[in-house]
């Protein structure tokens, strides 16, 4: 099974919409209650806005047999705002890949940091990834009025 790191294409916003949806509607969900899942990943999604947003930041993507199954991005502030692996392709280096690949591009943009807004669900891999809590946020981010926590973190370059 082949894997491949390449940079977003609009072809990509329907699949990266999916792993998103899927990353949090089956992975998250332990961390999250069904409330905040289903506010934070809605049944229904303006798909133009979406695909403008990762147009807009620095995206990249994994596939895995031309499938994708991951991907993640930055912004030219270093906000890296989005870091998702389908569940079906936890546990195989995904993230990792992803992270280091945004962590080398922001670098060559001569960004010296890396900031996140980690859920519960991801602290423990941005953790791994050398990333460093900076405060807890458990009320600042609502989805549709649902209060979704995470974390602050950073990890300089």
């Amino acid at each position: 099974m082949p894997i491949t790191l390449r940079a977003y294409s609009p072809e990509d916003a329907v699949p990266t919409w999916q792993v998103y949806y899927a990353a949090i509607r089956r992975t998250a969900i332990r961390d999250y209650t069904e409330k905040q899942v289903q506010a934070w990943a809605p049944d229904e999604v303006d798909h133009q806005a979406w695909a403008d947003r990762r147009a807009a930041a620095h995206t990249y993507v994994v596939c895995v047999d031309d499938i994708v199954a991951g991907f993640s991005d930055f912004t030219d502030d270093g906000l890296l705002d989005m870091l998702f692996v389908h569940p079906d392709h936890s546990g195989q280096g995904i993230a990792r890949m992803l992270v280091k690949k945004v962590q080398d591009e922001a670098g060559k943009r001569g960004l010296t940091r890396l900031v996140t807004h980690a859920s519960r669900t991801a602290r423990p891999a941005f953790e791994s990834f050398g990333f460093v809590v900076d405060r807890e946020n458990p009320t600042n981010q609502t989805r549709t009025g649902v209060i979704i926590p995470n974390y602050d973190m950073h990890y300089d370059l």
